[in-house]
């Protein structure tokens, strides 16, 4: 895929990334308190769990929303921690040992240079297998040279997931409707993980059935990209 331009770790746009922000307080919990612990199934335990949701501040994910479906919280009840958790694994940051998750010397270099590690969870989330957080375990076909290219134009103006589904795969139907799941999945494979790094803001309109969910670029996006369809952009993006 397209390699991320380096950022400088006082690029202020790297705050837009609520992924990068998650990390860096996981690590720095780690330093301040010790191992997080381990259920036996190798989940993060309820208190840290429950200290993530407060801390974190993650976009549609605060922990009004999570306890109101959940009297108590594990890690899978916060779906940005699992995969967090994932992916601090998958980079070597994090191993777990004796029942709980250690910081690496790894972990340790990067915590306090943000600009490197957002490169390396960004590295490792876009090659992560999404499947196992859809529903259906979905797969997709695609790659991301696609898909970034044609999002940074579709998206120049905001786009809504039907709109991205029916170019990328000519689905859909005339109201703009498309295939559950293949909706669904081009969300947790794509669009998600694009959003948490902070490339792409969502926008929630209206509710339930009616609700539209639109994504725009954010100026992280410009600072860490350079694509080939940035020429075809009515105002190019000067890098």
């Amino acid at each position: 895929m397209n390699d991320f331009i380096p950022l400088a770790d006082d690029n202020p746009d790297l705050a837009l990334s609520p992924l990068l922000r998650g990390a860096r307080l996981t690590l720095d919990y780690i330093e301040a308190n010790g191992p997080i612990g381990l259920t036996p199934l190798k989940a993060l335990k309820r208190y840290f769990v429950q200290w993530a949701a407060e801390a974190f501040a993650w976009p549609f994910y605060e922990p009004e929303d999570l306890y109101y479906l959940n009297k108590v919280l594990n890690e899978q009840d916060f779906p940005p921690l699992m995969v967090l958790h994932d992916v601090l694994l998958s980079a070597k940051l994090v191993r777990h040992a004796k029942s709980a998750m250690h910081c690496t010397k790894l972990g340790k270099q990067l915590k306090s240079k943000p600009g490197e590690l957002w490169a390396v969870l960004a590295d490792h989330l876009l090659v992560l297998d999404h499947a196992p957080y859809t529903r259906h375990e979905d797969g997709l076909v695609g790659n991301w040279d696609i898909f970034l290219n044609v999002i940074n134009v579709e998206a120049q103006n905001g786009v809504s997931k039907d709109r991205l589904n029916s170019v990328l795969f000519g689905s859909g139907s005339e109201d703009g409707r498309n295939d559950h799941r293949l909706t669904a999945a081009f969300y947790i494979h794509v669009l998600r993980p694009l959003t948490w790094l902070g490339l792409l803001q969502e926008h929630r309109v209206g509710r339930g059935r009616e609700r539209q969910d639109i994504f725009t670029k954010t100026p992280l996006w410009a600072t860490a990209l350079a694509l080939e369809t940035d020429r075809h952009l009515e105002n190019p993006t000067r890098h």
